[in-house]
């Protein structure tokens, strides 16, 4: 709250779990970002590579009005793809990323340029060393 936040922003689906009850526990608006086609009214798209193809997400085009302080939830960054797409979608429509808010962070996959610029919090982390024991444990089972 110190960080005069006015929206909670969430990618469907799972970042939907935690953006929803984070907004009503502050008492400020949600926005839900979804795949193309899912929102009811007139949207604004922002597109961008996966490793097998292209995705877009789309919000409605007037969820933030100019200088509100919008704050990204999602479960998991991995290249930040999704994350760079909603801030994008966030800032055409005049708003400020706050700062971006996931359950987990997978540190060893090397994350695009643009996400770099936002300050990120993550409750976990998933190293490259936690990489290899969890392969190594996978491994052992079999």
């Amino acid at each position: 709250q110190e960080k005069g936040i006015t929206k909670i922003a969430a990618p469907e689906s799972r970042g939907f779990l935690f953006g929803c009850p984070l907004a009503k526990d502050l008492g400020v608006g949600f926005i839900p970002i979804r795949k193309p086609g899912k929102l009811p009214r007139q949207t604004m798209s922002e597109c961008f590579m996966l490793e097998y193809g292209q995705t877009c997400m789309e919000m409605h085009h007037d969820a933030i009005q100019p200088g509100e302080r919008v704050v990204l939830i999602d479960d998991v960054l991995a290249t930040g793809g999704t994350a760079n797409a909603c801030a994008t979608l966030i800032e055409r429509q005049g708003g400020i990323v706050a700062g971006m808010g996931f359950l987990l962070d997978l540190k060893y996959i090397p994350q695009i340029d643009p996400i770099k610029k936002y300050d990120t919090f993550s409750l976990l982390t998933f190293t490259e060393e936690d990489a290899k024991e969890k392969k190594a444990s996978v491994a052992a089972r079999q």
